[in-house]
């Protein structure tokens, strides 16, 4: 999971590092303003692969397979009625998004064009977030992992020959992003093309209690990843304001945030399905005798903790030598290098509190535990906010302080939650 997630982010890399050595900031900030929008709508929409994780490993853990497969096909129906939502309203949602930023004339020109072409990927994008949660959920991860080496190989490729050979830009990156997405969902209904027939004709029963469980589940979900997003978002909006300079050192650091985070996430997506199917097979056996037995639950949480601490510092320690190295490769603006340097120490001290936060997020969607997720991460929202406006004349250092500070609160809360909720 972590080898297959890292190369989601990787993606995001060459994007900026595409764009990064084009001649002006104001087409980083373009790329950086529309995929931060882009971004934040799919990452809302990461719900549906949340929720879908969840119930199917909790159904294959009481081994009932037809269980699972019911709910894949209601959320595929859930998918598909946001991913037309989004399509229909895309013209409101642009002209809001890009309001709220108020970056620079050309920032909002090529952020907007970038926009506008990648909005058109919903469809796919959010389809294959279903796909994944069952891929996930029955711990077929090779899938996975060919699925987004295939994506990401594609979009690289045209990246580089729609930008640098075709020059068409921002466009460019924008146009092989929709490409890829398609090509992605196409390799993983071939995969279970019989499988997916099979489930269709014979199994399916539209059940509104699954619609509602799984809306309930994405409603928490969906709240607590817009809350996560708003504050991610912030550091865009905020940066814009202060300059196209700081926007785009900003984008860089976040960028390297990004993808770490992706690959720590490989034990909370781990965790999500070990979790998930433990607790299955517990909430089973606690029909008959009356009890949960949460050693199997714990005993996963612990190990998993483990790794996950020991793989997120050496992630820290990795930023702290060789950040500068990394960010180089990005971009060649001496005034963008020069700024984003000061402020990877910060990135390098969240590497060593965040990968607490996103190991429990992996164990409360296997517990299916989403109100607790939600309400927690308003209490770390609250304290990011909270310490922005305190820290307004520190500038962007403040804004730095507010993100450590979040990473950490959702860490510890989510840490005395789960304590609380196993005993």
């Amino acid at each position: 999971m972590i080898f297959s997630n890292i190369t989601t982010p990787l993606l995001g890399l060459v994007d900026t590092a595409v764009i990064g050595h084009l001649e002006h900031a104001y087409y980083l900030g373009g790329i950086a303003t529309g995929s931060m929008v882009i971004a934040l709508i799919f990452w809302l929409a990461g719900s549906l692969r949340m929720a879908t994780t969840g119930v199917i490993s909790q159904a294959i853990g009481e081994d009932d397979h037809n269980k699972a497969w019911d709910y894949f096909w209601h959320s595929l129906a859930l998918s598909l009625t946001l991913a037309l939502l989004l399509l229909l309203f895309q013209t409101p949602i642009q002209t809001l998004a890009f309001y709220l930023i108020d970056g620079s004339d050309k920032v909002q020109q090529f952020g907007q064009e970038y926009f506008g072409i990648r909005i058109f990927s919903a469809p796919a994008a959010l389809m294959n977030l279903v796909f994944l949660g069952y891929f996930i959920a029955s711990q077929r991860v090779k899938w996975v992992v060919i699925q987004l080496v295939v994506i990401n190989s594609i979009n690289i490729a045209l990246d580089l020959w729609f930008v640098l050979g075709l020059k068409w830009g921002v466009a460019g990156v924008a146009s092989a992003s929709v490409i890829a997405d398609y090509c992605g969902l196409s390799l993983l209904v071939f995969v279970l093309r019989h499988e997916l027939r099979a489930h269709f004709k014979q199994h399916l029963n539209w059940r509104w209690q699954m619609f509602k469980k799984l809306f309930s589940l994405n409603k928490d979900i969906f709240v607590r990843s817009a809350i996560l997003q708003i504050c991610i978002a912030f550091m865009t909006v905020r940066g814009a304001r202060i300059g196209d300079v700081t926007l785009a050192a900003n984008a860089i650091i976040l960028n390297l945030f990004i993808f770490i985070s992706y690959a720590l996430d490989g034990f909370a997506y781990a965790a999500e399905s070990l979790v998930g199917q433990a607790y299955g097979q517990q909430t089973k056996t606690a029909n008959s005798i009356g009890k949960i037995d949460w050693m199997p639950v714990n005993r996963v949480v612990y190990i998993s903790g483990a790794w996950c601490a020991i793989v997120g510092c050496i992630f820290g320690f990795m930023l702290f030598i060789w950040g500068q190295a990394w960010i180089g490769l990005l971009t060649d603006i001496p005034e963008v290098l020069t700024y984003a340097y000061e402020y990877l120490p910060w990135m390098s001290a969240i590497c060593m509190v965040a990968w607490l936060s996103f190991l429990l997020d992996g164990v409360y969607i296997g517990l299916t535990r989403s109100k607790e997720m939600r309400d927690t991460m308003a209490i770390s929202g609250g304290v990011f906010f909270a310490l922005v406006f305190a820290t307004y004349s520190m500038g962007n250092h403040g804004l730095w302080l507010a993100f450590f500070a979040f990473m950490l609160t959702r860490g510890v809360t989510l840490t005395f939650n789960y304590l609380r909720l196993s005993k």
